[in-house]
């Protein structure tokens, strides 16, 4: 279409489906098809259409398309926080595969909080989401409920396992910290600072504490040998919690960090106190983000699948959302991927009195 014909649409009036039907020469029910199903419609008229609509300047009516096919259109994410590298890498590979389809993301954060995701799950079907992506399992059957009552696809991410009834993408997080303190028992080591999020739910978490006791329990070790220690994420969270464990009488030889910014602030927090990492305490993280390659030192932890995850998630959803009977996509693999942030236990402790001195310094 050229530009001249462009013109004989007036820009005051709205231009319609009929509009960019006329101007592609193919029929509106062809427009439709291409607006709703892209691939339906042959590649000679699709791209007619394309032209059109971008000469035009055509923007389908959202309410009425909506009502026309059922469809918003929309998929609802809601993840517990936004506020991080691990699950905005999540979301930015999701939305990718589910704009490519034409569906727009519409995301919310629950702030670890169950009653504010009930409430927002509440408004996205309010709105007419054709589907959720959610993050864990664990919430309020309410939620569960409402999306069946609602008949729409679901699918949770960051947690898998054989007893779990909802579809999932995921991983083993207990097989993940067992594997990891099966390493560190490996090295020596037997006694343990475990660094957590708020373990209230947060099924991951739970998960994580729960591989550190199954790995002592399957090696003979007490459970007392595991000091558990539960803070909001972040890096400041690990300096103080390094800070606490380390002045304890019996401090671990060993800290596995179930959120790799606790780890990041270990070891800055150990680097300040003239604490040698991996020498007198080997510190562990969980997730392979960027930054654990960079610290120094490097940092040993467990590399989740965080973009397959997503990239499974989306082509679950949109499956569904075609009428595929899909089965839910099996658990993924995680790696340990070992730097040099652990060695073996040390046999020369420095005494209670000097850590404590140490600590009261800071």
């Amino acid at each position: 279409m050229d530009s001249e014909s462009a013109l004989n649409i007036s820009i005051e009036q709205r231009v319609t489906l009929k509009d960019v039907a006329r101007a592609a020469d193919v029929s509106a029910a062809t427009v439709s098809r291409f607006i709703n199903t892209p691939v339906a419609v042959r590649t000679d008229k699709r791209q007619r259409i394309e032209d059109a609509i971008k000469t035009l300047g055509y923007v389908p009516h959202g309410a009425a398309q909506a009502l026309a096919s059922r469809r918003s259109r929309m998929i609802g994410a809601i993840f517990p926080s936004i506020d991080n590298t691990l699950f905005g890498c999540a979301l930015e590979v999701f939305q990718h595969h589910a704009s490519a389809a034409d569906y727009t993301v519409v995301v919310a954060s629950s702030e670890y909080d169950p009653e504010l995701e009930t409430r927002q799950v509440r408004r996205l079907l309010r709105s007419g989401v054709d589907a959720l992506l959610l993050v864990g399992v664990e919430r309020s059957p309410e939620v569960y409920n409402l999306i069946t009552a609602r008949k729409i696809p679901y699918v949770t991410l960051w947690r898998s396992g054989g007893d779990i009834l909802h579809p999932c993408v995921g991983f083993d997080n207990v097989a993940a910290t067992e594997h990891l303190t099966d390493y560190l028992i490996g090295l020596g080591h037997k006694r343990f600072g475990v660094f957590s999020g708020l373990l209230k739910h947060n099924d991951r978490a739970q998960d994580r504490v729960s591989g550190v006791y199954k790995s002592l329990e399957n090696h003979g070790i007490s459970a007392e040998n595991a000091t558990i220690l539960e803070r909001q994420f972040g890096v400041d969270e690990g300096r103080e919690m390094f800070r606490q464990i380390t002045s304890n009488r019996n401090p671990p030889t060993a800290i596995i960090c179930g959120s790799e910014p606790f780890a990041y602030g270990a070891i800055f927090e150990a680097a300040e106190m003239g604490i040698d990492v991996p020498g007198e305490i080997s510190i562990a993280g969980f997730d392979d983000l960027w930054l654990s390659s960079q610290i120094k030192p490097s940092l040993t932890t467990i590399r989740t699948p965080q973009r397959e995850m997503a990239e499974r998630a989306a082509r679950y959803l949109l499956a569904r959302l075609s009428g595929e009977q899909v089965a839910a996509p099996r658990p993924l693999e995680i790696d340990l991927i070992i730097r040099n942030s652990t060695g073996t236990a040390p046999t020369d402790l420095r005494s209670y009195e000097e850590v404590v001195r140490i600590v009261k310094a800071f």
